[in-house]
């Protein structure tokens, strides 16, 4: 097999770049030679991952958090579609944000993981689609493999990406911090919430998460059962209450005891827009992408059955 790794040099604190001998180790001894491919900016991971992947690297390993891992997707997806070159992905999970290989019981420990990949049979797992409208006002669309979302996700995500001590501290402890803090201030949106060909409903939400896997947020099981090869999206809809109680019961959502919860809605669906209501500019929430938070409302949402090809 050709391999191709791409590293996020950041990821978690630098910690695989600064033990990256012990890495490289272990990746020779289970996979032999391979090519290493450095990120250097947002965006760089889907590029050097569409190119790996029409060039005929037959597996991709991303070496990073959700957004990298996401990335990697995103850019094996489109060299498929781009050019029929296909290439499988497997994940060396480091980062602020390792939900994605949380809901797969991958271990942080690299030579584990990297035994793991290397063992495994390939699986053709559900990939999802989003179309939004980017800071800039211009549509746009990408590739995710996790979990997109819209509302105070989005915000969370642009102040835990900005916050210092990415990296310093635990994922958890960040995530959930910044989702209080940022929940405090946070304004409910009024949209309309289409599912297939259902009848448009109109709420005033906290948060809409579309999710093909079970964690976001730092270890939150927003969906416990999310199943990544169901052909179909997990809809949690949060909708507008007291604000200090549903901070408390924030916690429920890390055991995914929230199912029955007054103010969550779960539905099932295989496509999903969401819209502002009323004043579109007061109401374009945020969106979030696989921990990244690029645009705005409104945004579709779409299943891709059995699209991506991963080993773990």
């Amino acid at each position: 097999m050709k391999i191709g790794v791409v590293l996020n040099p950041i990821a978690g604190g630098s910690r695989l770049k600064r033990h990256w001998p012990e890495v490289s180790a272990s990746l020779r001894k289970y996979f032999g030679d391979f090519e290493l491919r450095e990120t250097q900016a947002t965006g760089d991971a889907e590029r050097l991952a569409l190119v790996l992947a029409a060039s005929g690297f037959d597996l991709v390993i991303a070496a990073g958090g959700d957004g990298t891992a996401s990335e990697v997707a995103d850019g094996l997806l489109q060299a498929f579609a781009e050019r029929g070159r296909t290439a499988e992905l497997g994940l060396l999970p480091c980062g602020a944000g390792i939900d994605f290989a949380r809901g797969l019981g991958l271990s942080g420990e690299v030579d584990l993981t990297l035994k793991r990949i290397a063992d495994a049979k390939a699986h053709n797992v559900d990939a999802g689609r989003i179309s939004y409208v980017d800071d800039h006002g211009a549509l746009a669309s990408r590739h995710f493999i996790n979990i997109a979302s819209v509302g105070l996700s989005g915000a969370t995500d642009r102040a835990v990406n900005a916050d210092k001590r990415k990296g310093k501290v635990s994922a958890k402890a960040l995530f959930y911090w910044r989702t209080v803090w940022e929940f405090m201030r946070y304004r409910f949106q009024d949209v309309v919430i289409t599912v297939d060909d259902g009848a448009p409903v109109e709420a005033r939400v906290a948060l809409v998460a579309v999710a093909n896997g079970k964690f976001f947020g730092g270890g939150m099981m927003i969906a416990p059962d999310a199943e990544l090869d169901d052909g179909q999206f997990d809809i949690v809809i949060l909708r507008a209450a007291g604000k200090l109680k549903l901070i408390w019961d924030i916690r429920l959502l890390y055991g995914g005891r929230h199912r029955n919860h007054p103010a969550i809605t779960i539905l099932r669906g295989k496509k999903v827009v969401v819209e502002p209501l009323g004043d579109a500019q007061k109401n374009a929430a945020l969106v979030d992408v696989d921990g990244e938070s690029p645009g705005r409302i409104p945004a579709t949402f779409e299943i891709l059955p059995g699209a991506l090809t991963l080993r773990y």
